[in-house]
């Protein structure tokens, strides 16, 4: 392992992708997003992407000089083709349009469709809550979860995010997957030879496993169960069907190279709290959290990520040499 600082990560990152066949302006685009993630110390969805990523450019999985398009079909509606590439160039043109959009409407809601990856979701709703606005976001994924009650996998991890400013700190984020665990940290167990917690997972046949490649063939668990599920399949409505896109048993793989673009969909539904007339939300978020943390033991949700990034900030990041090896040859 060699400690690299993200400065220089972000470098070679950029680099990779253009190499790989990647426009310039949305590699960059791409490896804010990841360095990001990799600093708060998301390490599935930060470093351990690039390699996926770049080889899905060379083989056209994904359009790395795709411009994505945006229109806007209703007054507070704005859709955005994401044209089988990066999901973020395309995210960031509609929340960039909705943060403008919702100071006249109070609410905006962006579409993304025939999307690809969309990284570490608390990225996106941060960015926003910088801007003062409060966002609510989702996005479907390949296939990963059965049905309650089935072993063949249709829908994803389906993330959901949120984020809202707060006075004098930085934004609140809840960023979470609907399964019990992120499919990537499963892929990276998998990768690296290594067993999973018993839960995470089960095999092709529906029975509980603690190997990684088997939980790959089979399905996660969702989280909260067969409560979890339901809320797998209000996300899968919400950002396939209003976005166009595809379910996640009929997305192809984020991690592999070969097949058509996934065309996943993610949908932002941002909120200007000024425009709903409560005066001092502000205090009102304040007093929530601080009640909160007024019982023993507790905290609020981000805060160890939120160190993580000062560190990694501070020091660099713990690198794999061969990831590094990569990063400079490709």
């Amino acid at each position: 392992m060699v400690r690299v600082s993200l400065e220089h990560l972000h470098e070679l990152i950029t680099r990779a992708l253009v190499r790989a066949g990647t426009d310039p302006s949305i590699a960059q685009t791409v490896a804010d997003a990841l360095i990001a993630a990799e600093g708060d110390g998301l390490r599935s969805h930060g470093l351990g992407r690039v390699k996926s990523y770049a080889g899905q450019v060379v083989s056209g999985k994904v359009d790395g000089k795709a411009e994505p398009e945006l229109s806007e079909p209703a007054g507070a509606v704005i859709k955005v083709d994401a044209k089988s590439g990066f999901a973020y160039p395309a995210i960031k043109l509609g929340l960039d349009r909705a943060s403008e959009l919702v100071k006249e409407n109070g609410v905006a809601c962006v579409s993304v469709g025939n999307s690809h990856h969309s990284g570490a979701f608390g990225y996106h709703v941060e960015r926003m809550a910088e801007r003062g606005l409060f966002t609510l976001a989702f996005s479907n994924s390949p296939a990963g979860i059965a049905p309650w009650g089935g072993k063949t996998p249709l829908f994803g991890t389906n993330p959901v995010a949120f984020g809202c400013p707060r006075r004098d700190h930085l934004p609140f984020v809840v960023d979470l997957s609907l399964a019990k665990v992120a499919r990537g940290k499963i892929k990276m167990a998998a990768d690296k030879g290594e067993s999973i917690p018993e839960g995470w997972a089960v095999d092709a046949a529906g029975n509980p496993t603690t190997d990684a490649k088997a939980a790959m063939q089979g399905s996660n668990i969702p989280l909260g169960d067969a409560k979890g599920y339901a809320l797998v399949l209000v996300v899968e409505i919400l950002s396939a069907v209003l976005t166009g896109s595809n379910f996640g048993w009929e997305a192809t793989s984020f991690f592999t190279v070969d097949g058509p673009p996934p065309h996943v969909g993610q949908l932002f539904i941002v909120f200007d709290a000024k425009k709903f007339a409560i005066a001092g939300f502000e205090d009102r978020i304040d007093l929530l959290f601080s009640t909160i943390l007024e019982q023993s033991g507790t905290r609020l949700p981000g805060e160890r990520r939120l160190r993580i990034r000062e560190d990694n900030k501070r020091y660099g990041v713990e690198v794999d040499d061969q990831l590094m090896a990569f990063l400079k040859t490709i």
